[in-house]
């Protein structure tokens, strides 16, 4: 499937500032099942980019200006392969075919970031959401991670937030509901209080029953790590396992770490400003 990503980010102020450095994570990362064909930004004013290198091997750039501006825009424009392959066809080794299971040592060893539990008051809300709202439990490890799945989708209301930030799984499951990224958050917790290795996922999903092939904002989801599988793509927004409609950008152990972008500005008196934007992900002619 080939994918036509645009995304564009406005930023307005009421004077001119000094802009500081910004990272900017909206580069898809590529893998055996990703080619990026193109990939192009558009930015004014002008400044100097660097491609970087990031912790988790993700390709963020990294923007410098020289030039006061009232206006900041950060435009790309993408264009990527995806190959379709059946969510659930891959194995599972066989120690983990059943939950609960334990990692091998060296696995664990090296998923330790990714294991972290929540502390205390936070285990304690997730393990009781997950005791009132996942009580059909199945012993196959992937109809598991499924059903939990499925419990985040059923039980929680999708909320849309155009603040910024995550909020904290307690506050996603006192509201009954939140954003994207706050599922993905949630669903991270469950995970790592059950002993499994989950780690936040941002990107694109294309959606064809939105606006004529249209998905309006970025998204994100989760993925869990299973032995013989390694990681696998979660949604609980959408309660499904992940296809070849999702277009990951970056993973990171915590998620207000990728955001797709991040930076500042300066001003010597204080200085009003507004954000816009638009992201359109569409089937590429």
């Amino acid at each position: 499937m080939r994918i036509e990503i645009t995304h564009d980010t406005v930023y307005t102020y009421d004077r001119e500032v000094q802009t500081l450095p910004h990272l900017l994570y909206l580069r898809p990362r590529e893998n055996p099942l990703l080619e990026v064909e193109n990939f192009a930004f558009s930015i004014q004013p002008e400044g100097r980019l660097q491609w970087m290198r990031d912790d988790f091997d993700n390709l963020p750039a990294s923007v410098h200006f020289d030039t006061p501006t009232a206006c900041l825009e950060i435009r790309s424009r993408c264009r990527v392969t995806t190959t379709d392959l059946p969510p659930f066809e891959f194995l599972v080794r066989d120690y983990a075919t059943n939950f609960p299971f334990a990692y091998e040592p060296l696995h664990r060893f090296n998923l330790s970031i990714y294991l972290t539990p929540p502390d205390l008051h936070t285990r304690s809300a997730v393990l009781d959401f997950m005791g009132r709202c996942f009580s059909f439990r199945p012993r196959e490890t992937v109809a598991w991670l499924f059903a939990l799945n499925q419990a985040v989708f059923q039980h929680l209301g999708y909320q849309r937030r155009d603040e910024p930030g995550i909020q904290p799984a307690i506050t996603t499951i006192q509201r009954g509901g939140g954003s994207c990224r706050d599922f993905a958050a949630l669903l991270i917790q469950c995970a790592r209080a059950s002993g499994l290795a989950a780690r936040f996922v941002s990107g694109y999903m294309l959606d064809p029953a939105t606006d004529g092939g249209g998905y309006g904002t970025m998204h994100a989801w989760v993925e869990v790590f299973l032995p013989g599988a390694g990681w696998r793509g979660v949604d609980p927004t959408h309660g499904i396992f992940c296809d070849n409609r999702y277009v990951p950008v970056a993973h990171a152990v915590v998620a207000e770490s990728v955001n797709p972008i991040q930076g500042s500005f300066y001003s010597a008196t204080p200085a009003a400003s507004q954000m816009q934007a638009d992201v359109r992900v569409r089937y590429a002619l």
